[in-house]
């Protein structure tokens, strides 16, 4: 049986409130799931005791607020195992990391972001790591900025038409300024990125692309931002490029002649 559109609409609210978890880094109250998702406080607490009775969700009655529960946690887990793209990339990140010194990664495309699937730790002992799971918007630092260079211009559109958040004092917001970043990702095939996202904290990324041919994600090289110099980026790029290769072969992504493949 088809669903009904009033099923259907409740479905779409409830994954809403539920994406918009994985969205922030911290507990969330009725009111601000309302206006995130623009629905009422109603049918948003509603929603969100749902959630709680199925584990999805826990509250806390000292805050009046909500965060993600053992469920939800579980959940995540068996997606991370079951990835493709994670599985395929860990060689990969294995070599690169050996080849760089750096802490290497892989993201998976969300629809308007991104989410580090996994990585392998610089073994320095001042290093960059990630955090696995969660939801970064894809204007900001390079894992994220080369997939939306590599996305359709319609998508590009979408994108930049919405409020970019600035995150750190060089976070590129100017949706004219981000164009132009993205026509350089995309003609030189790599994305680098000093403190956009995270102070401190510098990287290199290249695409991953599908057996359909769409970008699916990126690998990125990071490390901190006084070792991840223009010079270490040079050094870094063939064996980053090498690994995006290798990850997007095993997707099935065959390129179509040898100029998409330098693009690449």
């Amino acid at each position: 049986m088809e669903p009904s559109s009033g099923g259907t609409t409740s479905a779409a609210r409830a994954a809403d409130v539920l994406l918009e978890f994985g969205r922030r880094s911290s507990a969330l109250g009725v009111s601000e799931i309302a206006r995130a998702t623009g629905m009422s406080k109603a049918v948003a607490h509603r929603i969100l005791t749902t959630f709680v009775e199925c584990g999805l969700l826990l509250y806390e009655p000292s805050t009046r607020r909500y965060l993600l529960g053992p469920a939800a946690a579980t959940l995540g887990a068996r997606a991370l195992d079951v990835s493709p793209l994670r599985r395929v990339a860990r060689e990969a990140l294995v070599e690169l990391q050996r080849a760089t010194g750096e802490t290497a990664t892989v993201s998976a495309r969300l629809p308007g972001g991104r989410v580090y699937l996994d990585q392998v730790e610089s073994t320095q002992e001042i290093k960059m790591t990630v955090e696995l799971g969660r939801r970064f918007e894809l204007h900001s630092g390079s894992s994220g900025r080369v997939i939306l260079a590599h996305l359709s211009d319609e998508e590009q559109d979408d994108l930049l038409a919405r409020p970019l958040q600035r995150l750190t004092a060089t976070t590129i917001v100017d949706p004219a300024e981000l164009r132009a970043a993205l026509r350089v990702a995309r003609e030189q095939g790599v994305c680098r990125s000093t403190g956009e996202r995270q102070e401190g904290a510098g990287s290199i990324a290249a695409p991953v692309f599908g057996a359909d041919g769409s970008v699916v994600g990126s690998v990125s090289v990071c490390g901190p931002s006084y070792r991840m110099t223009d010079d270490a980026c040079d050094r870094y790029e063939s064996s980053l490029v090498a690994a995006a290769q290798q990850v997007s072969s095993a997707l099935g992504y065959r390129a179509r002649n040898s100029a998409v493949v330098e693009a690449i």
